[in-house]
């Protein structure tokens, strides 16, 4: 639960009930869209409610933040991401398990370019998410949502009694792996904050980042990525086809951890696809086959801990395509985990 006093107030909102409409072809579960059956839930007045045995939930909660951005020189506007993704979100059709439960838990907000505030009431807010026995979906916000998510997962993996050794996942055409400049962290910097943390912890640290651009990023961070030990696959081998490579990495990963942090920056696709984010890709990959065939591998293991979708900046959209994509890829997470 996060608190009820002033920074509730400043760093959190929950989510207006007209929020979610749209078409209603019954009430019968056969015909109902996601909008019909999410239930709405205010963190600042009580913690989510523990499942019943055998009941499983999943809960939606936006990170309303582009200050990372920002100080990337990155256009912001992803700030409005996590409106566009559950708007995008709304008319799904519902083909998960009557008994199992969708929350809208609301908005994490970052007031004042107070950023690290903001990823830290994050950080507080996940563990009572994963507590519940819920699967945190995190609605970015910039690429920032990284750094908050991961370390409210690590407090809850702690709080279990469990080494803090989570397996990173990144579908990313950046490694944001970059060393934080004079404002400080950013949306870049995520990766780089997580490894410091974990050398400081003397924990293990896990990172494998998929769809890596060469003209993204810099001689220093390719340098930083072979001495953190980060794996990394580029984007041409979700070009070529590449399935060896691709599941040896992502087979790897699973294997070699517990639990499974996945991030997915919609940079990582290519412009047509995604052309509402803030550094376009014109030969990102693209977010069907292979990639689809890698997305659900992970999503199977079982080890999922929490998953966020990043980057989206409605502004920049044409005909809500990138939300849509991120919507579809939302739904695949809802699917595989309310319907098993």
């Amino acid at each position: 639960m996060i608190s009820t006093g002033k920074i509730a107030a400043k760093y959190y909102r929950a989510t207006a009930p007209n929020t979610w409409t749209g078409r209603i072809d019954g009430a019968e579960p056969e015909l109902q869209r996601w909008h019909q059956r999410i239930q709405l839930h205010d963190l600042s007045k009580a913690p989510l409610p523990p499942l019943s045995a055998g009941q499983k939930g999943l809960a939606l909660l936006g990170f309303v933040c582009d200050e990372g951005v920002r100080r990337s020189k990155g256009r912001v506007g992803a700030a409005e991401g996590p409106l566009a993704l559950r708007r995008a979100c709304s008319p799904l059709p519902v083909h998960f398990k009557t008994d199992n439960l969708l929350v809208d838990a609301g908005d994490v907000l970052c007031p004042d370019a107070s950023l690290e505030a903001a990823q830290e009431v994050l950080s507080e807010a996940v563990p009572g998410i994963l507590s519940a026995g819920y699967l945190p979906v995190l609605l970015g916000g910039g690429h920032e949502i990284t750094y908050g998510h991961v370390r409210g997962i690590h407090k809850f993996l702690q709080q279990q009694g469990t080494i803090p050794a989570a397996g990173l996942i990144n579908f990313d055409a950046h490694f944001d792996l970059r060393i934080p400049g004079p404002d400080g962290p950013s949306s870049g910097t995520g990766f780089w904050q997580l490894a410091q943390d974990c050398k400081q912890q003397k924990i293990p640290y896990h990172y494998l980042a998929l769809g890596i651009q060469q003209h993204s990023n810099t001689p220093q961070l390719f340098r930083i990525a072979r001495e953190s030990g980060a794996q990394q696959i580029p984007a041409d081998a979700f070009h070529m086809q590449d399935k060896a490579t691709l599941y040896t990495a992502i087979q790897s990963m699973l294997q070699q951890t517990t639990h499974i942090y996945l991030t997915i920056d919609l940079d990582v696709f290519a412009a047509p696809f995604a052309p509402g984010v803030s550094a376009t890709a014109f030969n990102g990959i693209l977010p069907g086959g292979l990639f689809m065939e890698c997305y659900r591998t992970i999503l199977q293991s079982g080890k999922i801990t929490g998953i966020d979708i990043a980057e989206l900046n409605p502004a920049l959209d044409i005909d809500a395509r990138t939300a849509k994509l991120g919507a579809a890829l939302i739904y695949e997470a809802v699917q595989h985990y309310l319907s098993a």
